[in-house]
């Protein structure tokens, strides 16, 4: 089954939280109102200094894509 790169979500028992789901590797979960970030994936020391240099282009992208959505919403 293919998923898309990212997925929006929420939750009542955080009602005032958006969350980005970011699907491909490294998989996480991007709170949106406080900005924390949940890696879903184990990292060696290799894996670290990659994501290092990937993480900053990934959390724009996640934040891209909330805003695109949002404005689809909103037309």
């Amino acid at each position: 089954m293919d998923f898309p790169k990212f997925i929006l979500g929420d939750n009542t028992d955080f009602p005032n939280a958006q969350f980005v789901i970011h699907t491909d590797f490294p998989r996480f979960i991007l709170n949106l109102e406080n900005d924390e970030v949940q890696w879903l994936e184990d990292f060696d020391q290799h894996d670290q200094k990659e994501l290092e240099t990937e993480a900053e282009q990934l959390m724009q992208e996640a934040y891209d894509f909330y805003d695109r959505e949002v404005s689809r919403y909103e037309e």
